[in-house]
């Protein structure tokens, strides 16, 4: 291991090739080209093999990083890729999307030591991509029937993850999914440039192949009440996601010219895909030609900044209240907008939206300040006196953040006990809700959080399902059997 292994030191870290700005800022494809073969292999060998590796332990799903990069440079393709799916159904989306500077890549040992991070993320879709081509990714066959279904609704992450665990042990699975196509977010939220449909798209069709159920354009309350799924199955997975866009809550909120994030990244990515979509068409929800503001710092923000700069916006501004240090988003998403030409505006916040009902045509902002740390242990942003400033502003984006909708009054149940936040109540031990049969998972628990989290969270939940469906057949059957004797 030594002689392939350990190599920070005389092996510099190297990122896939990034693609020149002037190239990448005027389409939607992938910004990383794939590593070669030899420069993975070499970046692999890069690991220290640390006896305590702690970005195994700071990754949600505690992939087994240290011994698939072993595997990589010492040529095992198979095998690394083979131990890279174990714990994720997801290997190549996490590669791309993950924030991996604050998660495995934030707490490599060697990047703490002053070398640079193991470039895990790049690897890691390079042998997923790798498996794809080589026809590795197995079909998905369930290992025995056992007779028992199970009905998730909603067709995100959690859920994708979740339906894959469940149908492999042998359940009838049925995903339930509003929209027309499979994989929520990361279908109609995230932009191309950063996951591009088809990675998706052959995930989703894997499942389908393997005979997993989807029921999309399927509206629970609407199609059917969640009291309905819960008698077509013999357990109901809730995994909705949270979707419901924060408000901004200043003077000419309102107006025309201010769209929600998601609004906005849907209409994008259904573009994209080859859909109609007037609002894009009309202008409503498209950045050519325009002055546009995004209000936020989390990924989300990133993404309609970067996703205003592809679609010819004149000027594309962030306008953040905090500073760049508390930041929630990724920095290198921070990185890749910067260069892209994205102004970012640190400590400021709108005070008010200028123009009139009819169209927006600017942001009155004011300067903030750090103060005392809030409840949460962040500093609390306040307001400077007579710092106002103004932005000119043809397209207000709100990328504030989302909260969950009210799913009791939407599936027809009631009885479903939420949080004070409006998340599902679901006991941490087994993912049940307070009815009996129905689990939940994802962010509808958690909150808004990342995906890697909502694909644990799935896992999760779908050994929480099993587990409780084979103690349900183990009592029915105790009666028959004691009859018997």
């Amino acid at each position: 291991m030594a002689e392939r292994m350990l190599k920070f030191v005389s092996v510099e870290r190297d990122m896939p090739e990034k693609r020149a700005v002037i190239a990448r800022a005027r389409d939607f494809h992938e910004i990383y080209a794939d590593f070669l073969d030899a420069k993975a292999s070499e970046q692999a060998s890069r690991c220290s093999q640390c006896g305590v590796p702690f970005c195994q332990t700071h990754c949600p799903l505690h992939n087994n990083i240290p011994d698939w990069l072993r595997m990589t440079a010492e040529g095992r393709l198979r095998e690394a890729y083979d131990l890279s799916q174990a714990t994720s159904a997801m290997p190549e989306v996490c590669g791309r999307i993950c924030p991996q500077d604050r998660l495995c890549e934030g707490n490599c040992v060697i990047e703490q030591s002053g070398h640079g991070t193991v470039t895990i993320g790049a690897v890691e879709r390079y042998l997923t991509d790798k498996a794809w081509e080589e026809g590795w990714v197995a079909p998905l066959v369930p290992i025995a029937d056992l007779g028992q279904s199970v009905g998730i609704v909603g067709a995100g992450p959690a859920g994708l993850a979740a339906a894959d665990m469940l149908r492999s042990l042998g359940y009838k699975v049925t995903v339930y999914e509003r929209h027309d196509r499979a994989g929520g977010l990361l279908i109609y939220g995230i932009p191309n440039f950063k996951l591009e449909k088809e990675v998706v798209q052959r995930r989703t069709a894997r499942l389908a192949d393997g005979g997993v159920e989807f029921r999309l354009g399927f509206e629970v309350g609407r199609d059917a009440t969640l009291a309905e799924l819960r008698a077509r199955h013999d357990a109901v997975l809730i995994a909705t996601g949270v979707y419901k866009a924060r408000e901004l809550t200043v003077p000419g909120a309102g107006s025309q010219g201010v769209a929600p994030a998601l609004d906005y990244l849907i209409a994008s990515n259904r573009k994209g895909l080859g859909d109609a979509v007037p609002a894009y068409e009309s202008g409503e929800l498209n950045a050519s030609g325009k002055n546009v503001v995004v209000i936020g710092g989390g990924d989300t923000a990133m993404d309609c900044v970067r996703t205003a700069v592809r679609q010819g916006a004149t000027s594309v501004t962030c306008l953040y209240r905090r500073d760049r240090a508390n930041m929630p988003g990724s920095m290198r998403e921070v990185a890749h907008a910067e260069e892209e030409g994205v102004v970012f505006e640190w400590l400021a916040s709108p005070r008010s939206v200028k123009g009139d009902a009819s169209g927006a045509d600017g942001v009155r902002a004011v300067r903030m300040r750090l103060g005392p740390p809030d409840a949460s242990g962040r500093h609390a942003p306040e307001e400077v006196p007579g710092a106002d400033f103004d932005l000119k502003a043809d397209l207000v984006i709100k990328a504030l953040g989302f909260d969950p909708e009210d799913l009791p009054s939407a599936f027809g149940a009631p009885e479903l006990k939420t949080t004070r936040w409006g998340t599902v109540r679901a006991d941490l031990r087994n993912l049940m809700t307070n009815i009996d049969g129905v689990f939940a998972a994802g962010d509808i628990v958690r909150g808004a959080s990342l995906v890697v989290w909502a694909l644990r969270d799935g896992r999760d939940a779908a050994e929480a399902i099993d587990r409780y469906l084979q103690a349900k057949t183990a009592a029915e059957r105790k009666p028959a059997l004691v009859a018997a004797e």
